[in-house]
């Protein structure tokens, strides 16, 4: 996007006003410029002619919004003005004689190189320094440079940055021209913002929740999904319930099921952990979901024959120290139940994020919730039901 004329001078302009005046100057600028102007501007100030401006935004106003909140989609929401862009033509005394002019030398790190406007390369500093000052910067420029388009998913950006180290990405319009750059910083921190909240999300915590939301707001974010625990927790106990008389006749049964519970809960949390590392660095897209599949149910089976064993001898020395019935089938019970709630909560770790973004929905939020409630079902289900089978 072509910088706006005199914007420098708006950064001046604004830096000696109040925050709310300040705000009244950017209110009509397009969000980019406006990013711009604030990354321009010292911290608190920026900060507080932000929060004016999030307050005065009109409600269609949903990429002005996004930038301020910091909850930008596509790239187009997050690039600034590309500061320097000369035709391929140049030559590099031209080229240096645009940086000496330059009021934003500091902020150019390339110089995007264009025919017919469209962007045919790049020129990095240290090439354009050592190059010979008649050269053009077709000569020293890297061709077909790699390039964002305004309307890219952030997402899907934040997956090719990891393979991608650059301090800046162009981005291009549809006819291939220059419409801004993004910075990788950018990049970056959105990438360490979503692994860090995702713990917070996995168990009902809204992303905008921090240290300082006040008690009755941070109770609206959480308490609804409480709520839809205490409904999922509902349909466990109604399994464990169909099972009553299996577990007053075999009491053994009910010492081990908050051991499988766990096993199998914290089994489709590793899974859980994994499948939503893989959607936030778009490493999915690359990665067939079966195959994903595969790997956690072979580590399912794994785990839970080793953890399996040590439980299955648990459970015959407490059943024969308590008089139960069928001490080695207990043991077995315990054994084979580890292993298949393991394999199921590995796939349900794998499946609910999945199917949560399927629908639209945060593939992070409360994938826990609906995690344990699916582990704690089959896991103590099929421990019940093999007992029921097996023994009695």
């Amino acid at each position: 996007m072509p910088q706006s004329p005199g914007i420098m001078e708006l950064v001046e302009r604004i830096r000696d006003e109040d925050p709310a005046e300040a705000a009244g100057r950017l209110a009509d600028l397009p969000p980019d410029e406006i990013q711009f102007v604030l990354s321009r501007l010292p911290e608190e100030q920026a900060l507080a002619v932000a929060a004016h401006l999030a307050e005065s935004a009109a409600p269609e106003e949903a990429a002005t919004r996004a930038v301020l909140s910091g909850t930008e989609e596509t790239i187009g929401e997050l690039m600034t003005v590309a500061p320097a862009i000369l035709p391929a033509a140049h030559t590099v005394a031209e080229a240096l004689a645009f940086l000496v002019k330059s009021t934003e030398i500091s902020e150019i790190s390339y110089i995007f190189a264009t025919e017919s406007e469209r962007l045919v390369g790049v020129v990095g500093m240290r090439d354009l320094l050592l190059a010979k000052p008649s050269q053009t910067l077709a000569d020293i420029m890297v061709k077909n440079p790699f390039a964002f388009r305004p309307d890219t998913p952030v997402q899907d950006a934040v997956g090719e940055v990891l393979y991608r180290h650059y301090p800046l990405y162009p981005v291009i319009d549809e006819t291939g021209r220059v419409a801004g750059v993004v910075h990788g910083w950018k990049l970056y921190e959105r990438i360490a913002t979503e692994l860090s909240t995702q713990a917070g999300t996995q168990y009902g915590v809204a992303r905008e929740e921090q240290i300082r939301t006040p008690v009755l707001q941070a109770f609206r974010m959480r308490h609804p999904w409480l709520q839809v625990n205490l409904i999922t927790a509902f349909a466990a106990a109604f399994v464990v319930g169909m099972f009553e008389d299996t577990i007053t006749r075999m009491v053994a049964l009910a010492a081990f099921l908050p051991v499988l519970a766990g096993q199998s809960g914290n089994t489709g949390c590793q899974a859980l952990a994994i499948t939503l590392r893989g959607i936030t660095l778009g490493q999915l897209r690359d990665y067939p979901v079966g195959q994903l599949l595969r790997k956690e149910i072979l580590l399912g089976a794994l785990n839970g024959a080793v953890v399996g064993v040590i439980a299955g001898i648990a459970m015959y020395g407490y059943a024969v120290t308590t008089d139960s019935l069928e001490p080695a089938l207990l043991g077995a019970v315990i054994f084979l139940a580890m292993i298949g709630a393991c394999v199921g909560s590995g796939i349900f770790g794998v499946v609910v994020p999945l199917t949560l973004k399927r629908f639209g929905a945060d593939p992070a939020t409360a994938s826990s919730i609906f995690l344990t409630t699916f582990t704690d079902i089959i896991g103590m289900g099929l421990m019940l039901f093999l007992a029921t089978a097996l023994i009695l």
